[in-house]
């Protein structure tokens, strides 16, 4: 049987919002493998992103628990929620978030200096990362002197930085024109392959079910259905059940 890397539980999350409850999650029951490519879809306001923060320890639920690697994330401090997302999860998101004043390089850095390792370790990583999603030519460059679908590969690069069981993609793709995003998850898919590497995308992007194992799709707050790439049928706008 595949090892449960994580799994959310009667998964909540209520908002209060001038005397209403909004119900951005309402009761998700998910378990996700080690090494799997898992894509969480559904239209906006679905929940897709809240949840996708709850796994990323980036919120609290108002009730349920999300249990990573074994350990039950509601039992943990801010201070310790903190090291997990340091050591155990790398993120990508749709903006980039890189530190513009600074180059390629540093940028993947970062993460690895806010651990503690070495100088010299982490200078000699990030290069290797850099190489690996093709930025090899381009360790100097800072954000602004490069393309959205390479300040994408940094990003990634910077994910992998501290060796995540798990990488959160959120819209990894949702800025980039449709070669470079293709270009995008091909790379995920690679890096989920060979690092066995979990990889969690909350998307609108179609081009995601090629590489997926799994998709789910939410909506409401709630899981509405969950397929495997070989049950999807994809053809001319159509996917199984469900119109675009």
């Amino acid at each position: 049987m595949s090892e449960v890397i994580v799994e959310t539980q009667n998964l909540r999350k209520y908002y209060y919002l001038k005397g209403e409850v909004v119900k951005a999650l309402d009761g998700i029951n998910l378990k996700v493998v080690r090494g799997e490519y898992l894509s969480i879809m559904g239209p906006s306001g679905s929940g897709k992103t809240t949840l996708f923060n709850m796994i990323g320890a980036l919120d609290r639920p108002t009730s349920g628990r999300v249990v990573l690697e074994g350990r039950d994330l509601s039992t943990f401090s801010d201070y310790e929620l903190a090291i997990i997302r340091c050591h155990r999860i790398g993120y990508i998101f749709q903006t980039f978030n890189l530190i513009n004043v600074i180059t390629a390089l540093e940028n993947v850095e970062m993460p690895m200096m806010f651990a503690g390792v070495p100088k010299s370790e982490r200078r000699k990583k990030a290069k290797e990362l850099l190489e690996l999603v093709g930025l090899g030519d381009r360790i100097n460059h800072r954000p602004t002197e490069l393309s959205g679908g390479q300040q994408q590969r940094v990003a990634i690069a910077r994910a992998l930085a501290n060796d995540p069981a798990i990488v959160l993609a959120d819209e990894p793709t949702g800025n980039l024109d449709l070669a470079t995003g293709r270009s995008i998850i091909m790379l995920l898919k690679k890096v989920s392959t060979e690092r066995g590497v979990t990889v969690i995308s909350a998307t609108h992007d179609l081009k995601m079910i090629d590489v997926s194992n799994r998709v789910v799709w939410i909506r409401d707050g709630k899981i509405e259905k969950i397929r495997r790439r070989e049950e999807l049928i994809v053809d001319a706008g159509m996917i199984e059940g469900m119109e675009l």
